[in-house]
């Protein structure tokens, strides 16, 4: 269960007991449950159905914070702008960007702009960025599908792009909403991109790339 979201009067959101900078309780905004229940429409709404959640969604996947803070009181009677703009300005992974309200905009609870980072099954364009990208990345998954991946390399599926994780911790939690035990390969990014084969980094540990053929991959002995 994720920590609760609570907010400092002086230094914003934060997840957890006491806030990081100045070591006050604060108060809370919504507690573990309700905080991934949120997470996750959100994650949806941005990523794979903005017409369903009623919110439209730019060619760069930006869409207003008031629309999206409308579709969430629509969907839960305990949701608002408060919790909202505290799920964005806290979660882990960087899922979400926030622009625009004001020169602190991911603890504002009026205005801007919001969009989910990366993961995609709608077509958008992301905007490139310029963080370096580590020379080994990691993906993981169920041990049904390495033969296949072994054979084939990673593939899309149903979203716009591969989703790489920067530490093999990540890449195992990742595999294991699919299977208890996941596999998990390592990815040879250097050499993909010596080949020129583009990968972006997408929130605080995912890496993003078009197809990841079998050449790049080796599974990462226990």
């Amino acid at each position: 269960m994720p920590d609760a979201v609570r907010q400092c009067p002086e230094d914003g959101y934060f997840e957890g007991d006491t806030c990081p900078v100045c070591d006050r309780a604060g108060t809370q905004v919504l507690d573990g449950a309700r905080r991934r229940q949120l997470s996750k429409f959100v994650s949806g709404a941005l990523r794979h159905f903005p017409d369903d959640a009623g919110i439209e969604v730019d060619e760069a996947g930006w869409t207003d914070f008031e629309s999206l803070c409308n579709a969430v009181e629509r969907q839960y009677d305990w949701a608002d702008d408060a919790t909202l703009a505290g799920v964005i300005a806290t979660d882990p992974k960087g899922r979400f960007e926030r622009t625009g309200a004001s020169d602190e905009a991911e603890t504002a609870t009026v205005g801007g702009r919001v969009r989910a980072a990366y993961g995609h099954s709608i077509d958008v364009t992301l905007n490139e960025t310029a963080d370096p990208v580590p020379s080994t990345l990691f993906h993981g998954t169920a041990p049904r599908n390495a033969d296949s991946i072994r054979e084939a390399g990673l593939k899309p599926m149903g979203r716009q792009t591969v989703h790489l994780s920067e530490s093999v911790a990540t890449a195992r939690e990742v595999g294991r909403r699919h299977a208890a035990d996941p596999v998990v390969f390592v990815v040879d990014a250097a050499a993909m991109q010596a080949d020129d084969r583009r990968i972006v980094k997408r929130g605080t540990e995912t890496y993003t790339t078009a197809r990841v053929p079998p050449q790049y991959l080796s599974v990462l002995e226990s």
